[in-house]
């Protein structure tokens, strides 16, 4: 398959191998990361969204024993890897048209703060201290700093 970027007036020509046309694609998957001609990420972003909501489902129906230290080790084990994978790669800017997707990979975390016993009713940047969690645009921004100034 071929993907053509979108950018800098790509000619778009068509290629062959073996006299046969090699299938253009607009949208792939590499390492578990969709990669769409266009480069943008909201297609990633929306799924990490889903994957991550279908995990907190799925505890929800599962698990009966909401203790703060049990649901934080299941957060951390189950919900927030499908919230951060491959972040470095796509992580949303906060600029117009980007905040929904940034709104929809925090309220995950807002949703699953508000199961633990005895932080239902309290704010969620109380729930976030109670917790020792911080929000998930700040553990992105603290990740991309330590990439950047890594030795």
């Amino acid at each position: 398959k071929v993907m053509h970027l979108n950018y800098d007036n790509n000619p778009m020509n068509s290629y062959s191998l073996n006299g046969e046309i090699i299938e253009i694609s607009h949208q792939e998957k590499d390492l578990g990361v969709l990669i769409s001609d266009s480069l943008l990420w909201n297609d990633e972003i929306n799924k990490s969204i889903s994957k991550a909501n279908q995990m907190l489902n799925w505890i929800i129906r599962n698990f009966t024993l909401r203790e703060k230290n049990v649901m934080l080790k299941i957060y951390k084990a189950l919900i927030r890897p499908h919230l951060e994978y491959g972040v470095q790669l796509w992580c949303p800017s906060p600029e117009h048209g980007n905040w929904s997707l940034i709104l929809g990979l925090e309220g995950v975390q807002r949703r699953f703060t508000r199961l633990i016993d005895g932080m239902g009713p309290l704010p969620y940047s109380e729930r976030l201290g109670c917790l020792q969690l911080t929000t998930l645009a700040e553990r992105r921004f603290r990740g991309d700093l330590i990439e950047t100034f890594k030795a």
